[in-house]
């Protein structure tokens, strides 16, 4: 099985070998890869900065019952 480093710089061979229209390509496919982690994490971050909000109106005795279903 390949090192990271090996499987890093085999990568990077093949995406020094592609022409420049190719090459135009993988930048943008690598800069949605890049959006989808940021979105990601962006979205686990606003989760837990709303968790004590909702905490506030769903940890309540009217709702105890809706817990134990």
């Amino acid at each position: 099985m390949p090192t990271p480093n090996q499987s890093s710089d085999d990568l990077l061979k093949k995406i020094r070998s592609l022409s420049p229209d190719r090459l135009a390509k993988v930048e943008k496919y690598v800069e949605i890869l890049q959006q989808q982690g940021d979105d990601s994490e962006l979205s686990i971050a606003v989760t837990k900065l709303s968790e004590d909000a909702f905490r506030k109106v769903w940890d309540n005795p009217e709702d105890a019952e809706y817990d134990r279903l």
